[in-house]
């Protein structure tokens, strides 16, 4: 499995009724728990031969992040257009586009992702309301992975 797969198999289980997963292929294995001794968040275990044993750690770190919390019907993720750096303000001075519990309105800004010196604004594609922001300012990101928490309004 790629790293890609590994966090689209960790998001759908966060966001399922199941507490334990499971998964083998090959010499790769990855184990997923909700809901450990005292607390919501997932565990995961990965298992890869040692020549690839680096690759899947990262997949790990966004686990925790995403744990599920009562999460409404309607809420979805905003994910990641593409890889760059997190900012959730215009410049370090300013106040953040959005906090947790604004309400937004459709093609306002959420966040800037800075990709190769270009400062991108992330727009609302729909009116919602911020549940959770996944990502600190200033942080590394991918492509498609969970920056925003939201319930559609």
């Amino acid at each position: 499995m790629n790293l890609k797969e590994i966090k689209d198999l960790i998001k759908v289980f966060n966001t399922s009724n199941l507490s334990k997963l499971k998964v083998e292929n090959g010499d790769f294995s990855l184990s997923l728990e909700k809901g450990g001794a005292a607390s919501g968040d997932v565990q995961s275990v990965v298992q890869q031969p040692a020549a690839q044993s680096a690759a899947p750690a990262p997949a790990a770190a966004p686990a925790p992040a995403e744990s599920e919390k009562s999460v409404p019907d309607n809420a979805v993720y905003i994910t990641s257009p593409m890889v760059g750096t997190f900012y959730r303000a215009p410049s370090p001075d300013s106040p953040p586009f959005v906090k947790v519990g604004d309400t937004v309105r459709k093609g306002q800004p959420l966040c800037i992702l800075e990709a190769m010196k270009i400062m991108n604004e992330l727009e609302a594609e729909f009116d919602c309301k911020i549940l959770e922001i996944l990502v600190e300012d200033g942080q590394p990101v991918e492509y498609d992975m969970p920056l925003f928490l939201v319930e559609k309004v």
